[in-house]
């Protein structure tokens, strides 16, 4: 033990009991290096692309399951540890009769929420290639496309597309194109919730990989795990995990929204563990259907604005867009006109992210009004959007 943890455990001793201890180990959006108890799909991954291994790339495939299943997380995480690999070849096995070792493809992860056209694609390939930063404008997608077809002209890549299926993005079915203008040095691994028989990725893809939903058990061991790197000890009681996790049905954003906010409330409570009710209010501010908390915050920055103000507006404000529009509009901070505040929320409603539900009115001419619904938690929201200004 260190000096410094010597003195860190002196000052505890004089500390107030504190509840959330590490604010990161507990957000639903966050991954972690080694996901937990996913061995299975993980083998299937690396058979998938044990060609790499030999320096020869493997063809395109699909990873697909329902929301919360954790494939994001799967991938994320197998692509970090094998671009490790790719910076250094000389971690593959390789016979005396090789005289030079294989090289190891180079692995890309682009998130599709984040990607919203050619040239972003484009933009965000070369970025995660090239050491030096590359310039997002003065620059046409013409050339990052020649500079993409020079510089794998001469290697390989293997690059993990997700979201793929996501409202609003790219479609599934330009993912070909998107591909389309560079050398046959590329292969890449689709992700997306649809199943394969319902997409056109399958007429792109050799072998499609299904993720399933956590059991209970292991998304009861995810929560316990969270709650013990970012909470203090036994502040998540394991009826408690569990109950999150029968209520989510092995949905672990779900369930780590949950926890999430069961925490945040009982904080603000002063408590120093998790109760019941704090739990109870955590499962009835998630609707459910959800919407996933990474793909609301993944919207530009105008969007969040307006959702951020939404999500304070008073529920009397609430009874139709227009009113809901205008309480928007009249905030301080909100540069933006009636027009396109109320477009802003129109194009959330269309993609999900809020819902119009029609008003109930009994007296008046004409169609009733919609009032927006949230597809999230607020508090949750809220939250991680302050962590993000």
């Amino acid at each position: 033990m260190d000096i410094g943890t010597r003195i860190e455990r002196r000052q505890r001793r004089y500390e107030k009991p504190r509840l959330i201890r590490n604010y990161g180990s507990l957000l639903p959006v966050a991954h972690v290096d080694e996901p937990s108890n996913r061995g299975p799909v993980l083998e299937q991954l690396l058979d998938h692309l044990d060609p790499v291994f030999g320096g020869e790339l493997p063809p395109n495939a699909y990873v697909h399951g329902p929301f919360g299943s954790g494939k994001s997380a799967i991938v994320r995480a197998l692509f970090a540890h094998l671009g490790g690999v790719s910076r250094d070849t000389y971690s593959i096995v390789h016979t005396s009769t090789r005289a030079v070792p294989p090289t190891v493809p180079e692995f890309v992860y682009i998130d599709m929420r984040e990607v919203t056209s050619e040239f972003a694609f484009c933009h965000g390939v070369l970025n995660a290639l090239v050491d030096e930063p590359v310039p997002d404008h003065g620059v046409s997608t013409a050339e990052f496309r020649e500079r993409l077809y020079t510089l794998l002209g001469s290697s390989q890549a293997v690059v993990a597309v997700d979201h793929v299926d996501d409202p609003g993005g790219i479609d599934a079915a330009d993912l070909a194109d998107l591909f389309a203008g560079l050398p046959s040095t590329v292969s890449w691994l689709a992700i997306g919730r649809d199943d394969p028989d319902e997409t056109s990725l399958s007429r792109d893809t050799a072998t499609s990989i299904r993720v399933e939903r956590y059991r209970r058990r292991v998304l009861v061991d995810v929560l316990m795990a969270r709650a013990s790197a970012g909470l203090a000890h036994q502040a998540l009681a394991h009826d408690l995990a569990r109950r999150i996790a029968v209520w989510a049905e092995g949905n672990a954003h779900d369930g780590l929204t949950a926890l999430f906010v069961a925490a945040d409330r009982a904080d603000r409570e002063g408590h120093t563990r998790l109760a019941e009710a704090d739990v109870t209010a955590a499962i009835d501010e998630i609707p459910r259907p959800s919407v996933s908390l990474d793909r609301v915050l993944s919207l530009p920055a105008n969007k969040l604005l307006v959702l951020g103000h939404l999500v304070d507006v008073d529920p009397d404000d609430r009874v139709s867009v227009t009113a809901t529009t205008e309480a928007i509009s009249a905030e301080p901070d909100v540069d933006l006109s009636a027009g396109t505040v109320k477009r802003f929320l129109y194009e959330m409603a269309e993609t999900g992210i809020v819902e119009r539900v029609q008003s109930h009115r009994s007296t008046g001419k004409g169609r009733p009004p919609s009032r927006l619904e949230l597809r999230f938690p607020p508090i949750a929201f809220r939250r991680l959007y302050d962590f993000q200004q």
